[in-house]
């Protein structure tokens, strides 16, 4: 494949034209099962050559539906393409990787069955399937894209590398298909905590609402710094575990995880808040835990039920911290965003669930993050916090990371960088208290004085106050545009919450 960059961008227009995608986020959802399937098509041929003669490589796909079988086109005008082509996906294809049976050219072609023995490594394509959509009505078009995606060569070590960076692009996109945002950190963000977790070959990370993979991602690259010998390597592929509730970027994250050299992604499709907590033992505890919990969020009282009567919260975000509290491991380390909520809220169960985190853990640094850093998606200030299970808390450092310089806002077109955090990583290992203007940026408070003076307020350093922003037009039309898509994806969330309980389905 020549001209990788402009990859993306050919597929979206000739979607463009299909009646069926409706919108970003349809369009890389689309994108994002046949990218599954044109990935594993490589993987499954990698693992065919590496099997023992004893032992051949079986698929969990069924011949027909295998990419190379129905989706290759040799140029000699045999590919299906048209209705034929859509009648395939839509009758055939689909059904079988969902697990039903389906009928193709007079044969019962069985669909694919997992159980408890099924190897991860060839259940994840049920899982992947389950809820995944084919929105494309027009089989022509469908066709163009297929062969856009099958020109890629994942047998090419350098193509295929190349290929993760466009994903990356893929994912960034996220960011701006509607209520999808959601589901992608920036990398910034991800490769900063990643930096200051500092990983080890033999550890364990885990993200227990992992979305795309970016933790993930940003782990295994720090690891991969490391890897030496083939014990090492064989300890990288096995580092990770993360759960993702939704389908979507579930999909997305398994993918992510095989072009990333991971054979067996231990990533798993489920909720992390369905489990009950005290049953957790020193088996499902981890090294490290690195994430960032879905909040804004309520849950039923279902959910609560999973969790001690003092933290049973309604937030997301809170029940999420307390998963993270029962599954770090003794000596373990964690880097988590919350929101600002979280650090200044008052009601029993926050404030249960900061006695838990600063009597039992070490919470040694919360970094505070401009409010834009999630823009468009939300405006809500963040914070990473810092902890490790050493012991409890005796003191904990505030640091305020101010918006760099020539900039007002991030956004789509100004991101936030990885350099936008080295002055609290120039910082990380030389502390001093810093003020700025007459406010702390950087201050170490007790305990006592968390706990006994300011009642476990952990909102210190803050941003003092905010000016009136007076932007140029085209910045003041960017922000418009940024705020509209921010409530379209609001507004999306609250009528698909709506739908479901009224029984109906989404469109």
């Amino acid at each position: 494949m020549t001209n990788l960059s402009t990859f993306v961008k050919r597929i979206r227009d000739i979607m463009r034209n299909d009646a069926g995608i409706n919108g970003d986020a349809q369009r890389i959802e689309q994108i994002a099962w046949m990218l599954f399937l044109k990935v594993y098509d490589a993987k499954e041929a990698d693992w065919d050559v590496e099997a023992p003669e004893n032992e051949p490589y079986t698929s969990i796909i069924p011949e027909p539906c295998r990419w190379s079988n129905w989706a290759y086109d040799d140029k000699s005008g045999s590919a299906m393409t048209g209705d034929k082509l859509l009648n395939f996906v839509n009758n055939v294809l689909f059904p079988v990787l969902k697990g039903r049976d389906a009928e193709y050219e007079g044969e019962t072609i069985p669909g694919i069955q997992v159980t408890a023995d099924t190897p991860i490594k060839k259940a994840i394509v049920r899982t992947t399937f389950e809820d995944a959509n084919q929105y494309m009505k027009d089989g022509v078009l469908l066709r163009q894209v297929i062969n856009e995606i099958d020109a890629v060569d994942f047998g090419d070590y350098e193509e295929s590398h190349a290929f993760g960076e466009i994903y990356e692009t893929i994912l960034r996109e996220l960011q701006s298909a509607g209520s999808a945002g959601e589901f992608y950190t920036p990398r910034a963000v991800t490769d900063f905590m990643a930096q200051m977790i500092q990983p080890k070959i033999g550890e364990e990370m885990a993200d227990f609402a992992c979305g795309t993979g970016g933790f993930i991602t940003s782990w295994l690259k720090e690891l991969d710094r490391q890897v030496v010998t083939t014990a090492d390597r064989a300890a990288y592929g096995t580092s990770i575990y993360g759960i993702e509730k939704k389908q979507f970027p579930y999909m997305l994250c398994i993918t992510n995880m095989l072009l990333h050299g991971l054979d067996v992604p231990r990533v798993y499709h489920a909720n992390s808040l369905t489990h009950k907590v005290l049953d957790y033992t020193e088996d499902d505890q981890f090294d490290v835990i690195l994430m960032n919990p879905p909040y804004g969020g309520s849950e039923k009282a279902d959910v609560k039920s999973n969790f001690p009567a003092d933290l049973a919260s309604s937030e997301t975000a809170d029940l999420f911290m307390s998963v993270i509290m029962y599954r770090l491991k003794q000596n373990g380390r964690a880097a988590v965003i919350l929101p600002d909520g979280f650090l200044f809220g008052t009601d029993n169960a926050k404030i249960n669930i900061k006695k838990k985190l600063l009597s039992e853990f070490n919470l040694h640094t919360v970094v505070r993050m401009p409010a834009s850093v999630f823009s468009p998606y939300t405006p809500i200030t963040t914070n990473i916090l810092f902890f490790d299970r050493t012991g409890p808390t005796t003191s904990t450092w505030f640091y305020r990371l101010d918006m760099p310089e020539g900039y007002k806002h991030f956004s789509k077109t100004k991101p936030m960088k990885l350099e936008h955090f080295a002055p609290v990583a120039a910082w990380w290992n030389d502390r001093k208290p810093l003020t700025q203007d007459g406010f702390d940026k950087a201050k170490e408070y007790t305990v006592q004085q968390l706990t006994e003076e300011l009642g476990y307020n952990l909102d210190q350093c803050g941003y003092p106050h905010e000016e009136e922003e007076i932007l140029d037009p085209l910045d003041l039309i960017q922000r418009y545009q940024e705020e509209r898509a921010s409530l379209n994806a609001e507004i999306d969330r609250v009528l698909a919450e709506i739908t479901a309980k009224l029984g109906g389905n989404q469109p």
